[in-house]
Protein backbone atom coordinates (compact mmCIF):
# COMPACT_ATOMS: atom_id res chain seq x y z
CA UNK A 1 0.00 0.00 0.00
CA UNK A 2 1.33 3.43 -0.91
CA UNK A 3 1.80 6.19 1.62
CA UNK A 4 -1.60 7.41 2.83
CA UNK A 5 -2.63 11.06 2.66
CA UNK A 6 -3.42 13.27 5.62
CA UNK A 7 -6.68 15.18 5.67
CA UNK A 8 -8.06 18.21 7.47
CA UNK A 9 -11.77 18.92 7.09
CA UNK A 10 -13.61 22.03 8.22
CA UNK A 11 -16.75 20.27 9.46
CA UNK A 12 -18.93 23.27 10.32
CA UNK A 13 -22.52 22.76 11.42
CA UNK A 14 -23.62 19.24 12.42
CA UNK A 15 -26.44 19.71 9.90
CA UNK A 16 -23.90 19.07 7.14
CA UNK A 17 -24.23 15.42 8.13
CA UNK A 18 -27.79 15.25 6.76
CA UNK A 19 -28.12 18.23 4.42
CA UNK A 20 -27.39 18.07 0.71
CA UNK A 21 -25.20 21.12 0.19
CA UNK A 22 -21.93 22.19 -1.41
CA UNK A 23 -19.89 21.06 1.58
CA UNK A 24 -21.43 17.63 2.02
CA UNK A 25 -21.28 16.93 -1.72
CA UNK A 26 -17.57 17.77 -1.76
CA UNK A 27 -16.99 15.27 1.07
CA UNK A 28 -18.81 12.57 -0.88
CA UNK A 29 -16.80 13.32 -4.01
CA UNK A 30 -13.59 13.21 -2.00
CA UNK A 31 -14.39 9.70 -0.85
CA UNK A 32 -14.55 8.53 -4.46
CA UNK A 33 -10.95 9.63 -5.04
CA UNK A 34 -9.29 8.28 -1.88
CA UNK A 35 -7.75 4.86 -1.59
CA UNK A 36 -9.51 2.92 1.15
CA UNK A 37 -7.32 3.01 4.27
CA UNK A 38 -6.73 0.09 6.61
CA UNK A 39 -7.80 2.32 9.49
CA UNK A 40 -8.45 5.97 10.35
CA UNK A 41 -6.99 7.99 13.20
CA UNK A 42 -9.35 10.89 13.87
CA UNK A 43 -8.39 14.03 15.77
CA UNK A 44 -11.68 15.81 16.40
CA UNK A 45 -12.20 19.26 17.87
CA UNK A 46 -14.94 17.79 20.05
CA UNK A 47 -12.71 15.63 22.23
CA UNK A 48 -10.92 18.52 23.92
CA UNK A 49 -9.72 17.09 27.21
CA UNK A 50 -7.24 17.37 30.04
CA UNK A 51 -4.68 14.92 28.74
CA UNK A 52 -3.84 13.05 25.56
CA UNK A 53 -6.19 10.09 25.33
CA UNK A 54 -7.05 7.41 22.82
CA UNK A 55 -9.91 4.93 22.70
CA UNK A 56 -9.17 1.24 22.16
CA UNK A 57 -12.70 -0.17 22.07
CA UNK A 58 -13.37 -2.59 19.20
CA UNK A 59 -16.90 -1.11 19.11
CA UNK A 60 -16.64 2.60 19.96
CA UNK A 61 -19.76 4.47 21.02
CA UNK A 62 -21.30 6.99 18.67
CA UNK A 63 -21.49 10.31 20.52
CA UNK A 64 -24.28 12.80 19.74
CA UNK A 65 -22.46 15.74 21.30
CA UNK A 66 -24.74 18.50 19.99
CA UNK A 67 -28.05 19.88 21.15
CA UNK A 68 -31.18 21.45 19.70
CA UNK A 69 -31.02 19.94 16.22
CA UNK A 70 -33.71 18.04 14.27
CA UNK A 71 -34.45 14.48 15.37
CA UNK A 72 -33.24 13.20 11.99
CA UNK A 73 -29.68 14.06 12.97
CA UNK A 74 -29.86 11.96 16.13
CA UNK A 75 -31.15 9.00 14.13
CA UNK A 76 -28.07 8.89 11.91
CA UNK A 77 -25.98 5.80 12.56
CA UNK A 78 -22.33 5.24 11.68
CA UNK A 79 -21.35 1.93 13.29
CA UNK A 80 -17.69 1.89 12.31
CA UNK A 81 -15.52 -0.56 14.27
CA UNK A 82 -12.59 0.45 16.42
CA UNK A 83 -9.01 -0.84 16.35
CA UNK A 84 -7.22 -1.68 19.60
CA UNK A 85 -4.12 -2.41 17.50
CA UNK A 86 -4.05 1.14 16.11
CA UNK A 87 -4.76 2.63 19.53
CA UNK A 88 -1.70 0.91 21.01
CA UNK A 89 0.41 1.89 18.01
CA UNK A 90 -0.60 5.53 18.51
CA UNK A 91 0.33 5.33 22.17
CA UNK A 92 3.72 3.84 21.30
CA UNK A 93 4.43 6.64 18.81
CA UNK A 94 3.38 9.54 21.03
CA UNK A 95 4.75 8.19 24.30
CA UNK A 96 3.80 7.05 27.75
CA UNK A 97 1.75 10.16 28.59
CA UNK A 98 -1.07 8.83 26.39
CA UNK A 99 -3.85 7.11 28.32
CA UNK A 100 -6.54 4.72 27.15
CA UNK A 101 -10.02 6.18 27.66
CA UNK A 102 -13.25 4.66 26.34
CA UNK A 103 -15.58 7.06 28.13
CA UNK A 104 -15.71 9.01 24.87
CA UNK A 105 -16.29 7.52 21.42
CA UNK A 106 -16.80 8.79 17.88
CA UNK A 107 -18.22 12.31 18.14
CA UNK A 108 -19.89 14.37 15.43
CA UNK A 109 -16.58 15.89 14.37
CA UNK A 110 -15.71 12.39 13.21
CA UNK A 111 -18.93 10.76 12.01
CA UNK A 112 -20.60 13.79 10.42
CA UNK A 113 -17.80 13.90 7.84
CA UNK A 114 -16.77 10.25 7.54
CA UNK A 115 -20.27 9.00 6.86
CA UNK A 116 -20.05 11.09 3.68
CA UNK A 117 -16.47 10.19 2.77
CA UNK A 118 -16.66 6.47 3.63
CA UNK A 119 -20.40 5.74 3.88
CA UNK A 120 -20.08 1.98 4.37
CA UNK A 121 -18.72 2.47 7.93
CA UNK A 122 -16.44 -0.53 7.42
CA UNK A 123 -13.09 1.10 8.21
CA UNK A 124 -11.80 0.88 11.81
CA UNK A 125 -11.60 4.28 13.50
CA UNK A 126 -9.64 5.33 16.55
CA UNK A 127 -10.15 8.79 18.02
CA UNK A 128 -7.36 10.77 19.66
CA UNK A 129 -8.15 13.57 22.09
CA UNK A 130 -6.78 17.09 21.90
CA UNK A 131 -4.97 17.86 25.11
CA UNK A 132 -6.26 21.26 26.24
CA UNK A 133 -3.09 21.81 28.27
CA UNK A 134 -0.70 21.77 25.30
CA UNK A 135 0.63 24.65 23.22
CA UNK A 136 0.14 24.86 19.44
CA UNK A 137 3.76 23.78 18.95
CA UNK A 138 3.16 20.71 21.10
CA UNK A 139 0.07 19.74 19.09
CA UNK A 140 2.14 20.06 15.93
CA UNK A 141 4.88 17.90 17.44
CA UNK A 142 2.38 15.12 18.11
CA UNK A 143 1.41 15.27 14.44
CA UNK A 144 5.08 14.78 13.54
CA UNK A 145 5.27 11.71 15.75
CA UNK A 146 2.25 10.23 14.01
CA UNK A 147 3.73 10.48 10.50
CA UNK A 148 4.88 6.81 10.36
CA UNK A 149 1.22 5.77 10.36
CA UNK A 150 0.99 6.99 6.78
CA UNK A 151 3.22 4.11 5.71
CA UNK A 152 1.07 1.65 7.65
CA UNK A 153 -2.16 2.23 5.74
CA UNK A 154 -3.64 4.69 8.23
CA UNK A 155 -5.44 7.87 7.18
CA UNK A 156 -4.71 10.66 9.66
CA UNK A 157 -7.84 12.80 9.76
CA UNK A 158 -8.24 16.14 11.53
CA UNK A 159 -11.72 17.60 11.93
CA UNK A 160 -12.27 21.16 13.14
CA UNK A 161 -12.51 24.64 11.63
CA UNK A 162 -9.79 27.17 10.92
CA UNK A 163 -12.24 29.93 11.83
CA UNK A 164 -14.74 28.97 14.54
CA UNK A 165 -16.43 31.59 16.70
CA UNK A 166 -19.94 30.58 17.71
CA UNK A 167 -20.51 33.86 19.54
CA UNK A 168 -20.25 35.69 16.20
CA UNK A 169 -22.39 33.34 14.08
CA UNK A 170 -24.83 35.09 11.75
CA UNK A 171 -27.31 32.55 10.36
CA UNK A 172 -28.22 34.94 7.55
CA UNK A 173 -24.72 34.98 6.06
CA UNK A 174 -23.51 32.58 3.38
CA UNK A 175 -19.96 33.86 3.57
CA UNK A 176 -17.61 35.21 6.23
CA UNK A 177 -17.08 38.48 8.00
CA UNK A 178 -14.01 40.37 6.71
CA UNK A 179 -11.94 39.30 9.72
CA UNK A 180 -12.86 35.64 9.17
CA UNK A 181 -11.89 35.79 5.52
CA UNK A 182 -8.64 37.57 6.39
CA UNK A 183 -7.59 34.90 8.87
CA UNK A 184 -8.68 32.02 6.64
CA UNK A 185 -6.60 33.44 3.81
CA UNK A 186 -3.58 34.00 6.08
CA UNK A 187 -3.60 30.35 7.12
CA UNK A 188 -4.12 29.30 3.51
CA UNK A 189 -0.98 31.16 2.51
CA UNK A 190 0.95 29.56 5.36
CA UNK A 191 -0.15 26.08 4.32
CA UNK A 192 0.41 26.30 0.58
CA UNK A 193 3.83 27.92 1.14
CA UNK A 194 4.61 25.22 3.75
CA UNK A 195 5.31 27.92 6.31
CA UNK A 196 4.28 25.84 9.28
CA UNK A 197 5.78 28.28 11.75
CA UNK A 198 3.19 30.90 10.75
CA UNK A 199 0.36 28.40 11.25
CA UNK A 200 1.69 27.42 14.69
CA UNK A 201 2.05 31.08 15.66
CA UNK A 202 -1.28 32.06 14.14
CA UNK A 203 -1.76 34.76 16.78
CA UNK A 204 0.75 36.92 14.90
CA UNK A 205 -1.97 37.66 12.34
CA UNK A 206 -3.47 40.01 14.90
CA UNK A 207 -7.07 40.85 15.75
CA UNK A 208 -8.55 38.54 13.12
CA UNK A 209 -6.73 35.63 14.77
CA UNK A 210 -8.20 36.49 18.17
CA UNK A 211 -11.70 36.55 16.69
CA UNK A 212 -11.19 33.41 14.58
CA UNK A 213 -9.61 31.21 17.25
CA UNK A 214 -11.19 32.11 20.60
CA UNK A 215 -10.35 28.55 21.73
CA UNK A 216 -7.79 26.08 20.39
CA UNK A 217 -10.23 23.18 20.10
CA UNK A 218 -11.24 23.65 16.46
CA UNK A 219 -7.91 24.97 15.19
CA UNK A 220 -5.69 22.31 16.79
CA UNK A 221 -6.66 19.43 14.44
CA UNK A 222 -5.05 21.37 11.59
CA UNK A 223 -1.75 21.40 13.48
CA UNK A 224 -1.78 17.60 13.82
CA UNK A 225 -2.40 17.27 10.10
CA UNK A 226 0.32 19.64 8.91
CA UNK A 227 2.70 18.08 11.44
CA UNK A 228 2.12 14.72 9.76
CA UNK A 229 2.56 16.12 6.24
CA UNK A 230 5.62 15.78 4.02
CA UNK A 231 7.44 18.59 2.22
CA UNK A 232 6.70 17.08 -1.18
CA UNK A 233 3.05 16.28 -0.59
CA UNK A 234 0.65 17.63 -3.17
CA UNK A 235 -1.80 19.99 -1.45
CA UNK A 236 -5.45 20.08 -2.52
CA UNK A 237 -7.89 22.65 -1.18
CA UNK A 238 -11.50 21.61 -0.58
CA UNK A 239 -14.49 23.84 0.23
CA UNK A 240 -12.43 27.03 0.27
CA UNK A 241 -15.11 29.16 1.80
CA UNK A 242 -16.43 30.80 4.95
CA UNK A 243 -20.04 30.62 6.06
CA UNK A 244 -22.34 31.90 8.82
CA UNK A 245 -20.07 34.91 9.22
CA UNK A 246 -17.64 33.27 11.60
CA UNK A 247 -16.89 29.77 10.37
CA UNK A 248 -14.38 28.57 7.78
CA UNK A 249 -15.11 25.37 5.86
CA UNK A 250 -11.71 25.42 4.13
CA UNK A 251 -10.16 21.97 4.10
CA UNK A 252 -6.83 20.48 2.99
CA UNK A 253 -5.71 17.14 1.60
CA UNK A 254 -1.99 16.31 1.62
CA UNK A 255 -1.22 13.53 -0.84
CA UNK A 256 2.09 11.72 -1.23
CA UNK A 257 3.93 11.97 -4.52
CA UNK A 258 5.23 8.44 -3.84
CA UNK A 259 8.79 9.59 -3.36
CA UNK A 260 10.94 9.33 -0.27
CA UNK A 261 9.38 10.89 2.79
CA UNK A 262 10.87 14.32 3.33
CA UNK A 263 10.50 16.85 6.10
CA UNK A 264 8.86 20.24 5.45
CA UNK A 265 10.42 23.49 6.62
CA UNK A 266 9.90 23.02 10.32
CA UNK A 267 9.60 25.87 12.81
CA UNK A 268 12.58 26.87 14.86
Amino acid sequence: MKRMPVLFIGHGSPMNAIEDNTFSRAWSELGKTLEKPKAILSVSAHWFARGTKVNDSPTPNMIYDMYGFPEELYQLKYPAPGSPELAYRVRSLIGELVTIDNNWGLDHGTWSVLHRVFPKADIPIVQLSINAMLTPAEHYAIGQKLRPLRDEGVLIFGSGNIVHNLSRVDWRMNDGQPWAQEFDQSIHQAIVSRDHDSAIHYERVGESAQLSVPSMDHFAPLLYVIGASDADDAISVINADCTLGSMSMTSYLFTSNDGEATTPNRPN
